[in-house]
């Protein structure tokens, strides 16, 4: 690894905190504001990196585009609507994340545009920098984009299990079965989505079983295109 990849990659993990901080803190202020005061009396409802990092969470994500924070605690019991508390949680933080995907595209297109040649042919000092916030941004846009996608799968304890848990009763063989090996599941996906990219340097193959892979693809060219369009029109 050269200094470029080491900067490119110091670049991404911190793309990775901001990203899944401010997905996490949207939780608990949505929990707060449906009336459920846990992880408000936990200190959740912070920017502090410390209160939600999940080391396993975040290697994921700095490995393979998918991860997650230390989850919110909450008490849905504690809700004023116990459906439409579960569903607004639920949903703040990859509402969160759209919105950070939105902001950050703007500056990785005017950065890339204005700035990144110029300051990358000005000095060593400067090259390395621009590649740091060239590549920071990015990430912060594609990151972005798939924690939307990822948490929005149905397996729990995602965020899509959290809807489906709102819309359904406990009683449902699908809630229960979602519950009751989602976790498996998804760390099943995410462990072939890991073997997949080290197998594709060696046989182009591995790309076309990456179920992972469809979904971070999905991501970036369905769910980002109305952002690119959007701010190529602006």
């Amino acid at each position: 690894m050269n200094i470029t990849d080491l900067i490119a990659f110091l670049a991404s993990a911190c793309a990775v905190i901001f990203v899944l901080v401010p997905h996490e803190c949207a939780h608990a202020i949505a929990a707060y504001l449906n009336g459920d005061p846990t992880a408000k009396t936990m200190g959740r409802i912070s920017l502090n990196p410390v209160k939600h990092f999940d080391p396993i969470g975040f290697l994921c994500c700095a490995l393979v585009g998918f991860g997650w924070a230390k989850p919110v605690p909450i008490n849905p019991y504690n809700f004023k609507n116990y459906k439409k508390g579960m569903f607004f949680t639920a949903i703040a933080g990859v509402v969160v994340n759209y919105m950070i995907a939105f902001i950050f595209y703007a500056f990785y297109a005017a950065f890339s545009k204005y700035a990144y040649v110029e300051m990358a042919l000005s000095n060593r000092a400067m090259f390395y920098f621009a590649v740091f916030i060239n590549t920071f941004l990015y990430n912060a846009f594609l990151f972005s984009l798939c924690v939307f996608v990822f948490n929005l799968l149905p397996f729990y304890p995602l965020d899509g299990f959290r809807v489906i848990e709102a819309l359904t009763r406990p009683i449902n063989p699908v809630h229960r079965f979602l519950r009751q090996y989602g976790q498996i599941i998804l760390l099943l996906l995410i462990f072939e989505s890991f073997l997949c990219g080290i197998l594709s340097r060696y046989v182009e193959w591995a790309n076309y079983i990456d179920i992972l892979g469809y979904v971070l693809t999905f991501a970036r060219k369905i769910v980002g295109y109305p952002i690119v369009m959007a701010w190529s029109w602006i």
